[in-house]
C-alpha cells in the first residue's frame, strides 16, 4: 500500500513544479486538467503527511524516552507517544479508503429525475415534497437549482419534475438516492384517517460532456409547443416548449422552463446526453456482478430505496438498515446523516472485497 502512496506523492509534486512552469500556465486546458488532478490527489497527499509525522513523533519519543531522566517530561513524552500510537490505525484505515477507486462521476453536476407512481394525487404530493426536500439539501450545500422540466397536478403535486444541482462533488453526494422512495402517511383527502402508502421514483444522473456522449442529431426528433402552467407571458403565449424525442431509444424528453426554443433545446440535449450514458452505465453494471455486489444500491428504479413512515415520524433506508426518528428534519433537507452512513457503507463493502 505504501509504495503505492509514494508514487501518488511524487506525482503529486511532479504535478506541483509543472503548475509553475510558464509554458503550462498558457496553455489554459493543460493547466485546468493538471488543477483537476492535483486536487484529486489532495486528500490523500494530506492524510498520508499526516501519518508520516505521526510515525516520527513515534520514533522520537521512544528515543528521547531512553534518554530523558526527568520523570515530568518522561510522562509528557509517554502521552505525546500514546496519542501519536492511537492516531496511526486511523489514519491507516483513512489512506486504505482514500486509495479506493474514485467514480469519475463525483465531481460533476447531477440531474435528478423525480416521478409519481402509484398512489395517484397522493404519490403527485410526496414527489413534490421530495422536489422541495432535494432544494432544501441542495441550499444547505450552497449550491445551484436549475429546473429543466416540471408537469404538476394543479393542486400542488407534481408529475413528474428533472432539473440540474450543481456544485462541487453534486453527484458524489446524491448517487445513492436513485430508486423507489415509499411513503406511509394519513393524506389530506382521507376523511376516515386511514394510513396510505405511495410512491415516487428518483433517477439520479451526472451530467454529461458533450465530448463524453455523441449524439447523432438525425436520430432526433424536435416538437415545439405552447408552453403550460405557471410563467411569464413569454412563456405562455409563444411555441417555445420543446419535445426531443430520440428515435433509437424511444426516450422522450419535454423542457418548457426557458423563454426561447433554443434554450428549451440544450436543456433537452443535456438530459438526453445524461440518460444515454445512464443507459450505458446500466448495460456495465449488469456485465461486472461483481461491481454490482460493492454497491449499497445499483441504482435501479425499480429498488425500493427507503420509506418515509411520517405517523412513526421514522424514514429507514432498507439498503443499510438505518432508521431515524427525525422525519420533519430530513423532509426539510437534513439528509447528511443518511448520505454519510450510505458512503461509509459503501467504502466498508468496497474494501472488504479487496
Amino acid at each position: 500500500m505504501f509504495d503505492k502512496i509514494e508514487d501518488i506523492l511524487r506525482r503529486y509534486e511532479d504535478i506541483t513544479m509543472e503548475l509553475n512552469d510558464p509554458s503550462v500556465v498558457s496553455d489554459q486546458n493543460k493547466f485546468r486538467s493538471l488543477m483537476k488532478e492535483q486536487k484529486s490527489l489532495e486528500a490523500l497527499v494530506e492524510c498520508y503527511q499526516e501519518y508520516k509525522k505521526y510515525k516520527q513523533t513515534i520514533d522520537e519519543s521512544l528515543q528521547l524516552l531512553d534518554e530523558e531522566s526527568d520523570p515530568e517530561m518522561k510522562e509528557m513524552l509517554r502521552e505525546e507517544l500514546s496519542d501519536a500510537k492511537d492516531r496511526i490505525p486511523e489514519l491507516e484505515e483513512k489512506l486504505k479508503i482514500l486509495l479506493l477507486p474514485k467514480d469519475p462521476n463525483d465531481e460533476k453536476n447531477v440531474i435528478v429525475e423525480i416521478r409519481a407512481g402509484v398512489g395517484g394525487e397522493e404519490a403527485a404530493l410526496f414527489a413534490s415534497d421530495m422536489y422541495r426536500l432535494y432544494t432544501r439539501y441542495a441550499e444547505r450545500q450552497n449550491w445551484q437549482v436549475e429546473t429543466m422540466s416540471l408537469e404538476d397536478t394543479g393542486i400542488g403535486g407534481i408529475k413528474d419534475v428533472s432539473f440540474m444541482i450543481k456544485g462541487n462533488g453534486a453527484y458524489s453526494r446524491l448517487k445513492f438516492e436513485g430508486g423507489v422512495h415509499r411513503v406511509q402517511r394519513i393524506p389530506a383527502t382521507e376523511s376516515g384517517g386511514r394510513i396510505h402508502t405511495s410512491a415516487i421514483t428518483v433517477a439520479i444522473m451526472p451530467e454529461v460532456e458533450d465530448v463524453e456522449v455523441e449524439i447523432d442529431m438525425n436520430d432526433c426528433k424536435f416538437d415545439v409547443f405552447r408552453a403550460s402552467g405557471n410563467g411569464g407571458q413569454c412563456v405562455n403565449t409563444t411555441d417555445s416548449a420543446v419535445r426531443l424525442t430520440h428515435l433509437p431509444t424511444g426516450i422522450v424528453i419535454s423542457c418548457q422552463d426557458e423563454k426561447s426554443q433554443q434554450q428549451n433545446k440544450a436543456k433537452a440535449l443535456k438530459v438526453l446526453r445524461a440518460k444515454l450514458y445512464e443507459l450505458e452505465e446500466q448495460k456495465k453494471h449488469n456485465s461486472e456482478a461483481a461491481l454490482r455486489k460493492s454497491q449499497v444500491g445499483s441504482g435501479d428504479r425499480s429498488d425500493k430505496i427507503r420509506t418515509y413512515n411520517f405517523h412513526q415520524g421514522r424514514v429507514t433506508d432498507h439498503r443499510i438498515n438505518l432508521t431515524l426518528y427525525k422525519i420533519d428534519q430530513i423532509m426539510d433537507g437534513d439528509l447528511d446523516e443518511i448520505i454519510d452512513s450510505l458512503i461509509a457503507a459503501d467504502q466498508a463493502a468496497k474494501l472488504s472485497e479487496q
